[in-house]
């Protein structure tokens, strides 16, 4: 298994820099620390190959690990070794760019005095987590004195916590869609209700496999933790299982919701052709009566001037009538 190296870092939070302003600019790592006595947070958002060089200089993890970190469409997973823990977890991200919810991606490694965070696209709880443990020296000293466990619970658990307020929005989507619903709207609302089905199956997609990696971390996660917090990562477990939950009752409802827009345009759209078949039945015998007396032949009454008073009488009276049948039967 491999073994970790005494780590070269300065005593001082710092980000890694060019030394020399004058000097031809050189691609850097984008390297963020902040540490505590015992326990160092090195996180570099958007890691590449320059950053994973940085890495492989000062910690001995898995060839295979790295090639992780650098993977796309990589599960969520908890590997356990010797020395440390490395964790692959995501988590939902609203892109502006394109308007919908995709999956962020967060590579962790855990070792006893190191915690190292990777995410392949900004995640605003880390960040802000991350620069409040830099700014607020008290709160540093409550989250790093309780080991990096703790620090990995807090991580996980901001990250976790952002999910509601998606999860609320959906929500609100879904209660303005009933009732744009039962105001007469249907047409209007076939695009909001595809909208939210694929925010839906696309939540679906990252929650569901990170279940599995929540219940392996709360196994693994005794040597970084003290007894006494294990409830915490209990507590990650149980919010996970409530994510998804609000996610069932979602699919649920979007479902109901376009069955029951279907049903309401096929009901407007069955009343159209209701009203269309009336009126065709009603004139089918007024067209054959206007036929058979337009037809060039002789027929009876054709000298008759008052012939045509007397049938355009009956074809009104046989309209009238139809009017009055269909009426009464609700047809019209």
């Amino acid at each position: 298994m491999p073994s970790l190296p005494k780590s070269p870092f300065g005593r001082r939070a710092a980000r890694s820099r060019g030394a020399d302003p004058r000097a031809p600019e050189r691609e850097a790592p984008r390297v963020e620390i902040v540490e505590a006595p015992g326990l160092r947070w090195i996180n570099i958002e958007r890691p590449r190959q320059i950053d994973r060089a940085w890495l492989e200089e000062r910690f001995e993890f898995h060839p295979l690990d790295y090639e992780d970190v650098f993977s796309r469409n990589q599960r969520p997973k908890v590997d356990e070794y010797d020395d440390y823990l490395f964790c692959v977890l995501h988590f939902p991200r609203y892109d502006k760019a394109v308007s919908r919810l995709n999956a962020a991606e967060l590579d962790l490694f855990v070792g006893p005095d190191f915690l190292i965070t990777l995410p392949n696209e900004p995640l605003q709880p880390v960040e802000y987590l991350f620069e409040r443990c830099r700014t607020n020296e008290e709160l540093r000293e409550s989250h790093f004195s309780k080991g990096p466990g703790y620090l990995l619970y807090k991580i996980v658990d901001d990250c976790v916590d952002a999910s509601f307020p998606m999860l609320r929005k959906i929500g609100l989507k879904l209660e303005r869609i009933e009732e744009d619903i039962f105001e007469g709207r249907e047409d209007e609302i076939v695009r909001d209700i595809s909208n939210a089905k694929q925010e839906i199956i696309n939540f679906r997609k990252v929650i569901r496999p990170q279940r599995a990696a929540f219940s392996d971390l709360e196994r693994n996660k005794q040597r970084y933790i003290a007894d006494d917090l294990d409830i915490y990562f209990d507590d990650i477990v149980d919010a996970s299982e409530r994510i998804w939950d609000m996610l069932e009752n979602f699919k649920e409802v979007v479902e109901a919701l376009e069955d029951t827009n279907e049903s309401a345009i096929a009901h407007r759209s069955n009343e159209v052709f209701r009203v269309l078949t009336a009126f065709s039945v009603i004139f089918l015998p007024l067209t054959l009566i206007a036929s058979i007396w337009g037809m060039n032949v002789k027929v009876p009454g054709e000298s008759d001037a008052t012939a045509f008073y007397i049938v355009l009488g009956f074809l009104v009276v046989v309209l009238g009538g139809l009017l009055a049948l269909f009426r009464r039967r609700g047809w019209l």
